[in-house]
């Protein structure tokens, strides 16, 4: 028996265990405990050479944690901001890049300003009435007419992508009348809008184009070339044993 072994008490190394509930929050996680006890000795160094060795060494062992990033532009950039970050910007060290502060970090952003329209016919989108607002903005001519024509039969394509059913061109002038607050008016002009069907068929292709793979297709039972109904087999309907 080796005369260096010395048995341990099994009381204390129970009592020395450590559990994630008593350990220190982890700034980082990705980069797991090691790395942050690394850290936080090399904070506490107080030769300043050998603290700023230790801190690049820090920065090598967290570039071979993410070698995918190592071509990223400004990765390095990003490797020092982490490492301030995770030694809770108690680190002094000399980083070749700008050292964050915990104040722009705490930064909150701006709020978003959602659009909270409530446009009368939601049919046509909010993006109609930004393009009717952009042609009312323009000068009589050419350019104009051709915006106001192409507006119209946009909006007559998402009338018909939601309503199912045939619409005049007149309904489609009255809303553009209506939503343009009068200034295009198209009620009395002999314009004609795309005819129903092409939209359509428009609409119905691109609705198949937007079904998700896989999906199973309706078959119809009826022959392409005959239009009749396709025979049934006499065992076709015949009961499994």
């Amino acid at each position: 028996m080796n005369s260096k072994y010395i048995k341990e008490n099994s009381n204390d190394v129970v009592h020395h265990l450590e559990y994630n509930a008593e350990r220190s929050h982890l700034i980082i996680p990705e980069y797991g405990r090691h790395l942050q006890k690394l850290i936080d000795q090399a904070t506490k160094i107080e030769d300043d050479v050998e603290r700023n060795k230790a801190a690049k060494y820090i920065i090598q062992v967290m570039g071979s944690l993410n070698p995918h990033l190592r071509d990223v532009p400004d990765f390095q950039h990003k490797l020092w901001d982490q490492l301030f970050i995770m030694s809770d910007f108690k680190l002094v060290a000399d980083s070749p890049y700008p050292i964050p502060s915990r104040e722009v970090l705490q930064l909150k952003p701006d709020v978003l300003k959602y659009p909270q329209n409530f446009p009368k016919y939601r049919f046509y989108g909010n993006n109609i009435k930004y393009m009717i607002d952009v042609a009312n903005k323009w000068e009589d001519g050419e350019m104009k007419s051709a915006l106001v024509k192409v507006i119209a039969n946009h909006m007559k394509k998402s009338y018909l992508s939601w309503n199912k059913d045939t619409v005049k061109d007149d309904v489609i002038f009255e809303h553009l009348y209506e939503l343009s607050d009068g200034k295009l008016n198209l009620i009395q002009s002999t314009e004609e809008l795309l005819n129903t069907t092409d939209l359509l068929r428009t609409n119905k292709r691109v609705s198949n184009k937007i079904l998700p793979v896989g999906q199973p297709k309706i078959l119809s039972n009826k022959n392409t070339k005959t239009g009749k109904p396709n025979p049934v087999h006499k065992n076709q309907n015949r009961k499994p044993l």
